[in-house]
């Protein structure tokens, strides 16, 4: 008897047919399900937008579209990727860098579910006992402290930012922003007949002074309007301090931090919970203490709890803690919040989060995962891919490190080039056949960066002195001028608090990070290198026009889409849509302006080239300049128009390089320049590192990428753990030192790495 394969088993591959978002050029290719895949290819290959703009994308446009209308309605409306046909998707789970928000009620222990296991064991076994779960909870009124209502700090207003005593009202004494003299704000105050608006602040009565700045919302009677009064404190707080930080216009971003002071409750001093909750105790510890420990020794303090009655819930907790520790984050606690976790360990915190999930058949998709990672760290992260792997997911990774291609199923290889030069399959098949390949990412797969045969000589030294910051134990270093500097150590061990701690303030000093560029939709490369100056200056001059002609943001500027080249069309219930523009056709400029040229193109052409294209078309002169800087970085594919918000954060921190390198910097400090570097395009950074050094620069870098320890001429190692087991310097000295002599963990993967 013949046994007919069930069909629903054919369902094996993920099929893509003729993909053309952004870059890439009507690609088809099959990936295997319940599978490793990763793909590779130089930064601006297509990648991202195979991965993340393809499929992520339709897959979850499609777990949308099975919502309700009125759901849906708050949803962000997604648009259909450009591609033919998608088939055998599966619900895709995007696991990225993004920060985990910016709301001070998450925690490590709230994302991951830990702290709810810990509410639960406590509510069960904490003595005396305090009531159920919720009664553990500084997010429920149950549990909270109600002074700082969970928070674990109080804002106190600093009143000598907000007025000048020496002054009346109407002499201005409110220096609060949009409380000038003579605005609605001001009015209510200076009219609201509780003091005289003539008598300067320092001369109130006492009980004037108190109606001015605390006095509650009143409604009083104001020019015969019935109006409501708070006192300036209390406005201030409500208009202002309860707004997110990264919302409020710079100048009201400013003042906020000016005014603001965070102290820690004094009630529940930072432990956010209320007192019967902390009266609860598991061995002599309370849940605060509990959150507050480093997630390694909690670890330690849970297998301890033997009790039959929550075995099972102590089994999973014990479960997620460790996952934390295996992936490199046992130096954080639970009580850290999560808006202060950088990237790659926002991006591990989700990944343990979806390693406790029952959920198997979803598709997991990692954006370059070992961001911020030592190579004894990358190991673990593996380990944890494969194990998501096993549980029968389709997992694909967007990577650059041998390390993590190594240990695939199956490669995607994206090229050959970057921008209008990529975007096609240059390989799919397993790590071996890649290897054959004569692609370059198979060239460059088993490439190694050579130790120096001699390392340049520092010019003088930069002392740090008893740093304190963090987990650092009153460390001091000094750093060598004039020469290429590598700080490194495993993830946690205080490179970013010794360097970022000590350094940013000091005279000379450019820290060329990966954080979001402040601008807008409105901002692009041209603009924020102010490459437009000498492009707009060579149209007019060659027009006989004014150059203001040829800005998006002002003259020449479309004036249906204000020179953005989309139209925002907010659906009042629905998530508003963004559409092309239809009178400019998205090329932002007025028709007449289309009609001035430079050599055959007109500026909204110069626009749309990229970086490369560009440097062809503008063979001498500032653009030039500013242009081969921009090439120097690697980011020679970028398109001059494009967004900064499409941006990576390594690609941010390029441009920002590129940028600074025309200052006369004495001292640059980098953060771990290789992230989106592909193996091939490390070379070029390396060779960029060195000009810099030449020039007479002192370069020090934050980073883990071995070819980069190599090329360096001085390392600083920390460590020898995370948390509170680094801390310390481990190993200061050339690389070959570290190679022969040092017995680090960097030590050993570094001798491995030059010896391969």
């Amino acid at each position: 008897m013949s046994v007919h394969p069930n069909i629903a088993d054919s369902h094996d591959v993920i099929e893509v047919r003729g993909a053309r978002e952004n870059n890439l050029a009507d690609v088809s290719l099959d990936i295997p399900k319940r599978r490793l895949t990763v793909f590779t290819g130089v930064s601006g290959s297509g990648k991202s937008s195979l991965v993340f703009g393809t499929i992520a994308a339709e897959s979850q446009r499609l777990i949308n579209e099975t919502y309700t209308a009125f759901i849906q309605s708050f949803m962000p409306s997604l648009g259909r990727p450009d591609v033919d046909a998608l088939r055998n998707l599966s619900a895709a789970i995007v696991v990225d860098q993004e920060r985990m928000g910016v709301n001070s009620r998450s925690t490590v222990g709230t994302a991951t579910d830990a702290h709810t296991m810990l509410r639960i064991i406590f509510s069960r076994l904490g003595t005396p006992h305090v009531g159920t779960s919720t009664a553990f909870s500084f997010n429920s009124a149950e549990g909270m402290c109600p002074a700082c209502e969970g928070l674990g700090r109080m804002t106190d207003v600093d009143v000598a930012e907000l007025v000048d005593t020496e002054l009346s009202l109407n002499e201005g004494a409110i220096t609060v922003p949009g409380f000038t003299v003579g605005s609605w704000y001001w009015k209510v105050l200076a009219e609201s007949g509780l003091y005289d608006p003539d008598v300067k602040l320092k001369d109130f009565t006492a009980a004037e002074w108190d109606d001015f700045l605390y006095k509650p919302a009143t409604k009083i009677k104001q020019s015969g309007i019935n109006t409501s009064y708070e006192g300036l404190v209390v406005k201030v707080q409500r208009v202002y301090l309860s707004k997110d930080r990264e919302s409020m216009q710079s100048h009201i971003r400013a003042f906020a931090d000016r005014a603001v002071t965070f102290t820690t409750c004094r009630t529940c001093g930072g432990a956010r919970l209320n007192q019967a909750a902390l009266s609860s105790k598991i061995d002599g510890r309370n849940i605060a203490d509990c959150a507050s420990m480093q997630i390694s020794d909690l670890a330690e303090f849970v297998r301890k709890i033997d009790d039959p009655s929550v075995a099972p819930l102590v089994a999973t907790l014990r479960a997620t803690l460790d996952s934390l520790v295996e992936i490199g984050l046992g130096y954080l606690s639970l009580d850290r919040e999560s808006a202060t976790l950088s990237g790659g360990e926002a991006q591990r915190v989700k990944m343990v989060r979806h390693l406790g999930s029952s959920l198997t058949d979803v598709t997991y998709v990692f954006d370059e995962p070992t961001v911020g990672l030592h190579p004894h760290d990358i190991r673990r992260m593996n380990d944890l891919l494969l194990r998501l792997r096993d549980k029968g997911n389709t997992v694909l990774v967007v990577e650059h490190k041998p390390e993590t291609i190594e240990i695939a199923d199956h490669v995607v290889d994206l090229g050959p080039g970057a921008g209008t030069a990529g975007g096609q399959i240059c390989y799919t098949g397993d790590v071996a056949g890649l290897r054959a390949s004569s692609t370059l990412t198979g060239r460059h797969l088993d490439h190694r960066a050579r130790l120096r045969e001699t390392a340049r000589r520092p010019t003088g030294q930069l002392s740090i002195t008893g740093a304190t910051a963090n987990n650092l134990k009153n460390v001091s270093v000094d750093l060598p001028l004039g020469v290429l500097t590598v700080v490194t150590g495993v993830a946690g061990s205080g490179k970013s608090s010794l360097i970022h701690g000590s350094l940013p303030r000091r005279d000379g000093v450019v820290v060329v990070d990966q954080s979001a560029i402040r601008g807008s939709r409105r901002s692009n490369p041209a603009t924020y290198t102010g490459l437009l100056d000498p492009v707009r200056t060579a149209f007019a001059k060659a027009n006989g026009v004014k150059p203001a002609l040829f800005s998006a943001n002002s003259e020449g500027a479309c004036p249906n889409c204000k020179g953005i080249g989309l139209v925002y069309t907010d659906l009042a219930m629905m998530a508003g849509v963004a559409s092309v523009c239809e009178q400019c056709e998205g090329k932002r400029f007025t028709p007449e302006v289309l009609t001035y040229k430079l050599r055959g193109k007109d500026i909204s052409e110069v626009l749309a080239m990229s970086v490369s294209e560009a440097r062809d078309f503008f063979t001498s002169g500032p653009a030039r300049a500013v242009l081969d800087r921009l090439a120097d970085v690697g980011l020679g594919y970028l398109g001059l128009g494009q967004p900064l918000t499409t941006l990576s954060g390594g690609e941010r921190q390029r441009l920002k390089l590129a940028i600074h390198m025309a200052e006369k910097a004495a001292i640059y400090v980098l953060d771990e320049p290789t992230t989106g570097l592909h193996l091939a395009d490390v070379d070029q950074l390396l060779a960029l590192l060195d000009r810099l050094v030449d020039d007479g620069n002192t370069v020090v870098v934050i980073e883990h990428h071995q070819a980069v320890m190599a090329h360096a001429d001085w390392i600083v190692d920390l460590g020898p753990g995370a948390g509170h087991d680094g801390g310390q310097i481990v190993f200061t000295g050339t690389p070959a030192d570290l190679v022969t002599h040092g017995d680090t963990l960097t030590a050993q993967h570094l001798r491995e790495y030059v010896r391969a």
